[in-house]
């Protein structure tokens, strides 16, 4: 299987899905990473090498592809909707994507909001194209310092239906990867902190029954 995981920012990737990511690929699956904005320019104490610090967290989970837009970072919302939406389509017809995993649309964080809306609209591309993969599955994710920020009651917040079971190695290799961003993490108890990340994956394993989980909401699935 290929899977697509699509986020607004170089971190959220493996903050949401990254011991995901890395027990897909020792299964044997394809996995790639689109990343909207690819610069940092409103948030302080990141690193000015984001690139090159992707690319190394994404060797530690072993990941195919990274394919990078440069739609403007915090800014996304001025963006037409529609050039954000052809530029997902691309990846998904390129990288011939089965399961899409992407940001929830009630984040805080409003180029979550606007990357989730266009992979949303991006993941229909099967049914109005005859030479695409069909999509077999669309998981929301959880990014901590965002989608547990989701203020606005009239909204459906982030409410996991499918975990999968990550196990300690799992948790470390999100954590290791992780450390490859300079300035993303931070002290306990902020929520980029190892404990933070360590005790919701305790938490999100105690309510599957298992050893340590990423939370996903499902929100669409094609099988028998």
């Amino acid at each position: 299987m290929n899977y697509l995981i699509v986020v607004a920012h170089p971190d959220d990737e493996v903050l949401g899905a990254g011991a995901t990511m890395y027990k897909l690929k020792k299964q044997g699956h394809k996995v790639a990473v689109v990343t909207m904005a690819n610069h940092a320019a409103a948030r302080t104490n990141i690193s000015a090498t984001l690139s090159e610090d992707q690319e190394e967290s994404m060797k530690v989970l072993g990941v195919d592809k990274i394919y990078t837009a440069d739609f403007p970072n915090i800014k996304m919302n001025t963006v037409p909707h529609l050039e954000l939406v052809q530029f997902i389509e691309k990846c998904i017809e390129d990288f011939k994507a089965e399961v899409l995993i992407t940001h929830h649309p009630s984040d805080t964080n409003n180029d979550h909001v606007m990357t989730s809306y266009a992979a949303q609209a991006a993941a229909r591309l099967f049914q109005r194209r005859s030479d695409i993969v069909s999509l077999k599955e669309f998981l929301f994710m959880e990014v901590l310092s965002s989608t547990e920020w989701s203020f606005d009651s009239s909204a459906n917040r982030f409410t996991p239906n499918y975990f999968i079971e990550i196990g300690l190695e799992g948790l470390e290799k999100k954590l290791e990867a992780l450390s490859k961003y300079k300035g993303v993490m931070r002290d306990y108890p902020h929520p980029r902190s190892k404990e933070a990340l360590k005790g919701l994956a305790t938490y999100r394993g105690c309510q599957a029954g298992c050893n340590y989980a990423e939370a996903f909401e499902c929100i669409f699935k094609r099988g028998i």
